[in-house]
Parts: structure tokens; sequence; C-alpha cells
């Protein structure tokens, strides 16, 4: 079924082509006759190339495709629509005052085979051409749509592999804090209330962030500072923390719950199995034009701190995957020993701020 504004927007794109080709073919066809029947050339050569053009489109295409005007193209219709193209050429260059060729032919042909060779030959020519023409033409816009297709679903696929990862930190972080609730209440019932009250305000706060692509360092430190504070109940004096971020940096952009992770690590794997506890240090800054975030801790060690990264945990290997599929080369998570004893966890990842 033919559709009126794609066959135009079909003609406009092959317009420029259609032209020069017919050009070209009265160009030639006039270095082999005489200069002074270029116009009379031009004429019939644009009549027969819009005429063949047109039959091939009324007759053998549909534009079912709202991208591809043509369907399957074939040279075989090309060959249909050649002869008859041509004779309709000529009739048109007449009617428009160009000379009647086909009676001259038809007159006096043993005196006309090399003009009617000639003609024969370029007309092959541009058929041959438009056919691998119109092949490329398909064959790109066919696969640009797969292109763009192929690159929504990944997209699609991505999107959701991320809300899964990210989904997959917040039950763990609450199982985690309700169980140190449920110990504290039998032993300290004022402390026990004092982590519920903070893990009220956690999850107050991270309610509308959580569940955002990104958010600032800001809200970031938010989240992770409340995390410290449930830690620093549940350890006492077994913790101690600091952060150290530059004012200039609060509006960095980031994965919400990328952070924590690293401090959860920290605090599971180096700071609790420790008889005397440590400390753990959260440092961001920048370098060139990436965002590293450092979360230092004086545990155990990196023995003790890797547990999580290899193991069945969500914490690190959780991390990894996330930068992975959000920033592919350009954003890494490693792990150092921090001498004399702990472990450093390292994010690095592009720097982007609020509104840049």
């Amino acid at each position: 079924m033919l559709d009126i504004k794609i066959l135009l927007e079909r003609w406009r794109r092959d317009l420029p082509v259609l032209l020069l080709v017919n050009t070209l073919i009265a160009g030639l066809c006039t270095l082999v006759s005489d200069i002074r029947y270029l116009l009379d050339n031009l004429l019939i050569s644009h009549s027969i190339g819009f005429s063949i053009s047109l039959l091939n489109t009324l007759i053998f295409c549909h534009t079912s495709d709202p991208i591809v005007a043509p369907s399957k193209l074939r040279p075989w219709r090309f060959i249909l629509v050649i002869p008859f193209g041509v004779l309709l050429g000529f009739k048109i260059a007449n009617w428009l005052g160009a000379p009647d060729l086909l009676v001259y032919f038809w007159v006096n042909p043993s005196q006309q085979w090399r003009g009617i060779a000639t003609a024969i030959l370029l007309t092959t020519s541009a058929t041959g051409f438009f056919i691998v023409f119109y092949r490329a033409q398909t064959y790109r816009a066919q696969l640009a749509i797969e292109q763009q297709q192929s690159a929504e679903a990944k997209q699609s696929e991505l999107a959701a592999q991320l809300a899964l990862l990210q989904a997959q930190i917040e039950p763990h972080f609450l199982f985690n804090t309700l169980a140190n609730v449920r110990s504290l209440i039998t032993r300290d019932a004022p402390l026990a209330q004092a982590m519920l009250d903070h893990l009220n305000n956690y999850l107050r706060a991270s309610l509308s962030r959580t569940r955002k692509r990104q958010v600032t360092l800001a809200e970031e430190l938010d989240l992770v500072t409340a995390l410290l504070a449930i830690s620093q109940i549940r350890l006492g004096s077994r913790l101690r923390y600091q952060i150290d971020v530059p004012a200039d940096l609060h509006a960095a952009l980031l994965p919400p719950l990328l952070l924590q992770p690293l401090v959860e690590n920290a605090l599971e794997h180096g700071i609790e199995p420790a008889v005397e506890g440590g400390e753990v240090r959260i440092v961001v800054d920048m370098v060139e034009q990436l965002l590293r975030l450092r979360v230092y801790d004086t545990g155990l060690g990196l023995d003790a701190g890797a547990i999580q990264e290899s193991g069945d945990g969500v914490g690190l290997p959780n991390v990894r995957k996330r930068l992975e599929n959000l920033y592919g080369g350009e954003g890494r998570l490693a792990l150092y020993p921090n001498l004399p004893s702990g472990v450093i966890s390292e994010i690095v990842l592009p720097l982007n701020r609020l509104n840049d």
C-alpha cells in the first residue's frame, strides 16, 4: 500500500542522485554525438530517468515500512521497467519539445545502430548503478534501525540490572541493623531505641534517594554518616570515624549507595573482628578529571577485608559490577593495604557535578 508522505520523502532523498545520473548520461551521449544536441539530450535523459524511477515506484514498490520505502528490490524489476520507461521517456521528451527519436530510429534503424547501442549501454549502466545504490540505502537504513533497537534493548536491560543490583544493598543494610537492634533490646533498651531512631532517620532520608539514577556526594555522605552513627552505638569506643571531603565536591554526582558498601565492608571485616576496634576515615578528592573516593580502616588487614570481594555477599562485587556497567573502563574499584594495618578501598569514576 502506497503512502504519499513516504513516497515524497523517498523522492526528496533520491532526487539529487537521479538528477546527477541523468545529467551524466546526457553528457556522455553528447560526447559521442554533437554538442549542439546537449539540450535535447538533457531533456531526453531526464525524461527517461524519471519515467523508469516512477514506473518502478508505482508498479513494484510498496511503502509499508516507514523508513525503507522500497520493498525487496530485485534486478529483474528494473529489467521489466526499462523498456517501458525508455519508451515513455522518449514520448514525454517529444511532448516537451525534443525530437521524436523513436520515429527517427524506426525510419532508418541501420544508420542509427551506434546511437541505439550507446543508449542501451548507458541505460544499462545507470540501471546497475541504481540497483547498487538502492540496495546500499536499504542496507544502511535497516542496519541503523537494528542498531537503534539493539541500543534501546541494551539500555533497558542495563537499567533493570542496575536497579536489581542497587536493590540488593538496601535489605542487606536493613537486615544487619535490625539484627543489631534485636540484640540490644535485651541488653540496653534505651540504646536500642536510639539505634531505631537513627535507622528511622536513615530510611526517611534514603527513601527519595535510593531510587534515583544519581545523587550528590552530599546526599551519599548523609546516608553514610547515619550508618556510622548506628555502628558507633553498636561498637561504642571501639569505633572512631572521620569524614574529609572538600566543600566544592559536595555537588559531585555518583550512583546512589556506592560508598556505603565500602564503609560496611570496613566495619564488618576490618573493625568489628579487631579486638581493639579501629578507625574508619572517608576521604574524597579529585585526581585530574576523576572523582576518587577512599575508605580507610585500621582493622585486621587486607585478607579479612577482601572476604566480601570474593565471597557470596552483595557488597564490593555489587559496586564493581555497577561501576563496570555505568562507566566501563573509566570506573574502577581497588583494594590496597593500609599500613601498618587495615585496608584502603578506593573508587574512581568520572567527575560530574550537579548543573554542569
